[in-house]
């Protein structure tokens, strides 16, 4: 089973699939050609999974980083007697500033050796190991590589260090010597490829630089975000882009499948779908990180994926395949240990059916704030932002799963319902982009009533504070969103209150927030989990809204910390350790680093000018 951190790793993406490189030089993920295809290397979750390392011989010692404005990764190992820099990237297509960024990549993993001091023996292991490790595939040497066939996969390695092939493995050894590069490649082949391609020294050089100068120019267009914590926000909003299907317009939650909330535990999730929720909120946040051209294209591919209707009667489903797929049924991947022993591994999601009705808010919410893109919506997608509206109308009086997606009972979630008021009010004010004035009035009268019963039926006098549900006293993070979303301002009396019980009574010695008690909760879930990245961020957001300047700063630079050495995030950190944990990179945290320093900047502007 694999032992390395996760924040040991780095994540590389073409916009349609996504490598974790560990800091020794092993690729220990990889799927082709989606993100949520069936690994090609996977030793992250098992030891027999497949992985392709390319290392120093003997010790070292390793720093990584990102090429400036690119998701291009070098790691340089020093061995005492010379350096060596390693240059991962998936490889991009041509890129026009007109296009997105990803489109017609052509699903090729390029790495190159460059020695740039004395000599350095390195060693060369590559095992591909399909569908999860299942496959042992037949190696086999051709001029310049090495093929490997089995189950759905024929791979090709371009490779010029000379292999020994043995049971699905090919295993090598090369001095390099200052001034010289060994340039690598693997891409999927098709049958009628015969004899298979490999690629010469000329095309891998093009296909690198084609693939920074992708990246730089996305990066140039887009990030003007100028603020406090520029380089991290930078960072996260190359991180989200990344994490686009960039064919369909999906947004996935994370690169990986059942990296653990707890070790050991079994809140082990496949997070490689586009959810509502986190995909809206991604678009939200990539308007400050990296104002997003591809808001037409996400609301697109949500109007598409749920276009058997929405509306009162039928709910929105609450996630999807990244290309549109309804179906995510759960399974278990029983040959499979998991990272650090953590079972099972899964793939697939069982939330996918269930009922959770914040996300028409989440969904109407991201289009308010995308609206400047929105201006040629086509009469489906419009029709869509209205049934989404109409919905919350009705659906918000029902219980659910709410955002935490509790597999215990459906309660009266607090959250659920303001989203379902966000839904609405969002509605009223797009009533001109989505061409319907007609509903207006109706939804003013359900978004008071909603306000009125969130007050009434969801404030604690007891707890002090508004609580997870209707009928409890346990409090739950997600509250902290009443002042972010505009449903309360931030020193309403209640908003502080909330904001305080939350610092007081559900964080960690760290200053962590957790989405809330386990042995409160309603989750349905056994043992318990790590404090919650997003929620720390609510925090310092929910508390530079409030005008608690100096705490939120503290707040966000206590989350902050836990960035890797190349600026990426899980979803949680073990109270205990301190280490990441979770599926990684993970949107959510992102999402909150990013809207959390655009709030603490907005602020202090504001503060300075009053």
């Amino acid at each position: 089973m694999s032992t390395t951190a996760i924040a040991d790793h780095a994540l590389l993406s073409d916009c349609h699939s996504s490598a974790l490189v560990d800091k020794e030089g092993s690729v220990e993920w990889l799927t082709f050609p989606r993100f949520d295809s069936p690994s090609i290397m996977g030793r992250l979750l098992g030891e027999n999974a497949g992985h392709w390392s390319i290392r120093p011989v003997g010790d070292f010692t390793t720093t990584r980083r990102y090429v400036d404005e690119t998701l291009v990764l070098e790691t340089t190992f020093d061995t005492g007697g010379g350096t060596v820099v390693l240059t991962d990237a998936l490889a991009m297509g041509p890129h026009n500033e007109g296009h997105a960024i990803g489109r017609n990549a052509p699903h090729i993993l390029l790495r190159s050796l460059s020695c740039t001091a004395g000599e350095v023996e390195v060693e060369v292991s590559y095992a591909p190991r399909p569908e999860y490790g299942l496959v042992v595939p037949l190696l086999s040497q051709v001029p310049g590589g090495v093929t490997a066939r089995g189950g759905a996969e024929w791979l090709v390695l371009t490779t010029p260090v000379d292999l020994h092939l043995d049971t699905g493995t090919g295993t090598g050894r090369v001095r390099i010597r200052e001034g010289e590069t060994l340039r690598f490649a693997l891409h999927r082949s098709t049958l009628s490829e015969t004899p298979a391609r490999v690629h010469s020294e000329s095309e891998l050089i093009e296909m690198t630089q084609r693939t920074l100068e992708a990246w730089r120019s996305w990066s140039s267009l887009h990030q003007t975000y100028d603020g406090p914590w520029r380089d991290l926000v930078h960072i996260s909003g190359r991180v989200l882009q990344s994490l686009t299907y960039q064919p369909s317009g999906a947004i996935v939650a994370a690169a990986t499948t059942s990296l653990p909330e707890a070790v050991g535990g079994e809140r082990n999730w496949d997070y490689r779908y586009s959810w509502v929720r986190d995909a809206s909120l991604t678009m939200e946040a990539l308007w400050v990180a990296a104002c997003p051209d591809e808001a037409t294209d996400f609301f697109s591919f949500m109007a598409t994926a749920a276009a058997t209707g929405v509306g009162p009667e039928k709910a929105l489903q609450i996630m999807f395949g990244i290309g549109g797929e309804h179906d995510l049924t759960e399974r278990t991947l029983d040959h499979l240990d998991g990272w650090r022993g953590s079972s099972p591994v899964r793939a697939g999601n069982g939330a996918w059916n269930q009922q959770q009705v914040d996300v028409y808010g989440e969904l109407l919410g991201a289009a308010h704030r995308l609206s400047d893109q929105l201006a040629g919506l086509d009469e489906d997608t419009r029709r869509f932002l209205v049934a989404l509206a109409d919905a919350a109308a009705v659906r918000w009086r029902e219980p659910d799963q709410g955002i935490w997606e509790v597999r215990g009972d459906p309660q009266h979630f607090l959250y659920s319902k303001v989203m379902c008021w966000v839904a609405l009010d969002r509605a009223i004010e797009l009533a001109d982009v989505i061409g319907d004035r007609s509903r207006v009035e109706e939804w003013k009268r359900t978004r008071d009533e909603i306000s009125e019963a969130v007050i009434r039926d969801g404030w604690s006098d007891s707890a002090g504070a508004f609580t997870q549900h209707f009928g409890t006293d346990a409090l739950d993070a997600s509250n902290l969103m009443l002042p972010i979303v505009g449903f309360l301002p931030a020193t309403d009396p209640r908003v502080l209150a909330t904001i305080d019980a939350i610092e007081e009574r559900l964080t960690d010695d760290r200053g962590l927030v957790y989405r809330y008690h386990t042995e409160e909760g309603v989750d349905g879930l056994a043992g318990e989990e790590g404090t919650f990245l997003l929620c720390t961020f609510w925090l310092a957001q929910a508390l530079a809204m409030a005008g608690r300047l100096d705490r939120a700063r503290a707040v966000f630079e206590g989350a902050a910390k836990y960035v890797n050495d190349v600026g990426l995030l899980a979803e949680e950190v073990d109270p205990e350790t301190g280490e990441l944990l979770g599926n990684f990179p993970q949107a959510f945290s992102h999402i909150g680093l990013v809207n959390a320093a655009w709030a603490i900047s907005e602020a202090e502007r504001q503060a300075k000018a009053a």
